[in-house]
């Protein structure tokens, strides 16, 4: 299997450029075989889920270009899915949905919702609209490789890689560390808002989805990792700090923020 720069399996199209990848998030099943053949004709991969949490698994596995997303989902309402996608994803996401008031629409568009479909719907008019997201997106620049510094290592969110800041010094008994999934998704969070305070409630929205706003165990056992892993000295963290009974902050060294640098080389990505 061909595998892209990214690392996602490449599912090739026209002159071998990987197909973009859609997830349609919708309980109604004869809609979503609709969804299917009319976006596979058009030569679009396309993943499916019927709930809330099952999509945000699914992103997080398989990360999506662009989200068809129903908000009347069996286990959690769809502006609850938008906002924990929008935690560590820039992916476009456009509304489908039932629900026709302007208060609806508002609200999924203010938690990131990129556009909004009413249904019923025009088939061709969803799929301009997917074109015109798809295409603002890639002007963006979305895939430009934001690279941070932390301690000795810098850190390559577009690459998922890790590199000593030295190449010239760096020692071959001492390989960059190897980050987990989850590890990544809270860096991801962190690092795309420099010396800006995230809430715990957030950072678990982002990474594990609705419902575990409470479980702040969890990031206290993965920023304990991270630390170890990343930071010069742990027991003193300069770069990734906790803000007692508030949340966690990314604190990059004075004059050294978070830039846009050339993708890295791969140094690997642990599972788990």
């Amino acid at each position: 299997m061909t595998v892209t720069a990214s690392g996602r399996p490449e599912t090739s199209g026209p002159a071998g450029r990987p197909l973009p990848r859609v997830l349609v998030v919708e309980d109604q099943m004869q809609l979503v075989r609709a969804l299917q053949i009319n976006l596979r004709a058009r030569q679009y991969e396309v993943l499916t889920a019927r709930t809330g949490r099952e999509a945000l698994a699914l992103a997080s596995a398989t990360p999506p270009d662009a989200m068809i997303l129903d908000l009347g989902l069996p286990d959690v309402d769809g502006t609850e899915v938008i906002v924990a996608f929008r935690g560590w994803s820039r992916a476009p996401i456009i509304v489908l949905s039932g629900r026709t008031s302007p208060g609806d629409k508002i609200g999924a568009l203010d938690a990131g919702a990129d556009d909004y479909v009413t249904k019923p719907f025009a088939m061709g008019e969803l799929l301009a609209r997917l074109r015109a997201a798809l295409r603002r997106d890639e002007a963006a620049g979305r895939d430009a490789a934001l690279v941070a510094l932390i301690g000795r290592w810098l850190v390559d969110l577009s690459a998922h890689t890790v590199q000593d800041s030295d190449s010239e010094t760096a020692a071959a008994d001492s390989p960059p560390p190897r980050l987990t999934p989850t590890e990544w998704r809270i860096l991801e969070i962190l690092l795309r808002r420099p010396g800006q305070l995230v809430s715990s409630a957030q950072l678990l929205a982002g990474v594990w989805g609705p419902g575990y706003q409470d479980r702040t165990n969890y990031l206290r056992f993965h920023m304990t990792r991270l630390r170890r892993k990343l930071e010069s000295d742990p027991s003193r963290p300069r770069h990734l700090l906790t803000e007692p009974g508030m949340g966690y902050r990314y604190q990059p060294d004075p004059g050294q923020p978070a830039r846009l640098l050339t993708a890295l080389p791969a140094a690997g990505v642990e599972s788990g």
